[in-house]
């Protein structure tokens, strides 16, 4: 048997990872500027991180959702005062599309509607609502297209609240940073407004943070820095360091159906005391500071490169975004083969920085100067 080949594969095998850098088999070193795709938000290979996981497989690595598991419990706790929600609900499941197909179940639970907005460019994942609420047709199979879904442009707040006042739309679900669309920011006085009429018609507001979330931009969440408190939050990502791991935060004003949501492994204990290893670590190094601080450090420098291959520097803490007046595929292999340094990329000419949460000042201009390089 050979892998169903769905990824276009750079031509090297990771096999090891400290911090913000990792190491292939040929004991080459990259500076990983990529993260696993937001994923690695505390570093690789954390001790406290291996410390905790170790700890608990040596107890119980899983039993089902039958039974009490206070690790639960525990991470709903934390996660609540680290990020300011202490009094919404958590439900533990195991990946963001995961996280998202949930949360638009739950709003056509409560108001009994089908139609969703979601934004031109957006991404929600590949599962059946997830990929049908993305804009990308290439994506969206035959079975999956069912005509729930209108896209509306970012920040065309009349747009979005001439749908709304059919008083027909279940939710909306929104990026207030698009990552696959390109690292493009939802502006304060849009997200407001759209937050002020989901409430007027009985929309439910669900931001995706699943990328942009959990630390990333120098905020817990992106839609903090906007001002709003949505219905529903999605994270997945960063929660757990790598361990699949996905999350729904719910609002007071839903009440849970026993039989309504579900999962097998969700909350798993192993998952449970990976994603509590990293709010220790968050709150023991100040990632989410470094983040913003970092960040903008980071994003000044590469706009102080002042090159004229860069069009434009956008986005916040470290979720940035480097739009090239060319396709970004050469400049990237270069960064990857020559420079040897990770990123990620967005649209055709985007490149995509989504580092772990530790990275240094230094990393940063070392970045910097390799991308001056390769420019």
């Amino acid at each position: 048997m050979k892998l169903f080949d769905v990824y276009p594969l750079f031509d090297i095998n990771i096999v090891e990872g400290k911090g913000c850098k990792v190491w292939d088999d040929k004991g080459r070193e990259f500076l990983d500027l990529y993260g696993g795709h937001a994923v690695i938000s505390i570093g690789h290979s954390h001790p406290h991180y291996i410390e905790k996981l170790t700890e608990q497989l040596q107890k119980i690595g899983f039993y089902s959702n039958s039974v009490i598991n206070s690790l639960q419990g525990e991470l709903a706790e934390r996660l609540g005062h680290i990020s300011g929600y202490s009094d919404y609900q958590l439900f533990l499941i195991n990946s963001g599309a995961e996280a998202n197909e949930n949360a638009l179940k739950l709003a056509s639970f409560t108001n009994g509607r089908s139609r969703v907005l979601s934004a031109e460019k957006a991404f929600h994942g590949r599962t059946s609502l997830a990929v049908e609420v993305t804009d990308n047709p290439k994506i969206i199979a035959p079975i999956n297209a069912n005509n729930h879904v209108t896209y509306l442009p970012l920040n065309d707040l009349e747009a979005w609240e001439r749908e709304l006042s059919k008083n027909d739309v279940c939710a909306v679900i929104l990026e207030c940073i698009q990552g696959v669309g390109g690292i493009r920011m939802a502006s304060a006085e849009f997200v407001q407004g759209l937050s002020a009429a989901c409430k007027k018609h009985g929309t439910v507001l669900i931001c995706d943070e699943i990328q942009c979330g959990y630390g990333r931009t120098g905020k817990f969440f992106a839609h903090q820095w906007l001002g709003i408190r949505p219905d529903i939050i999605t994270v997945a990502k960063g929660i757990a360091n790598g361990f699949p791991m996905g999350a729904v935060l719910i609002s007071p004003q839903f009440k849970p159906i026993f039989g309504q949501l579900g999962t097998t492994f969700g909350g798993n204990h192993l998952a449970c005391a990976a994603a509590l290893a990293v709010l220790e670590v968050f709150e023991q190094e100040h990632l989410v500071k470094n983040a913003h601080e970092t960040g903008e450090y980071l994003i000044e420098k590469v706009k102080e490169l002042n090159n004229k291959k860069i069009t434009e520097v956008r986005g916040r803490g470290f979720m940035i975004g480097i739009e090239l007046n060319e396709p970004y595929r050469e400049i990237r292999n270069r960064l990857v083969y020559e420079q040897h340094c990770f990123t990620g990329c967005a649209g055709t000419n985007t490149l995509r920085l989504l580092p772990p949460l530790c990275l240094t000042k230094a990393e940063a201009d070392d970045f910097v100067e390799r991308l001056k390089i390769v420019l």
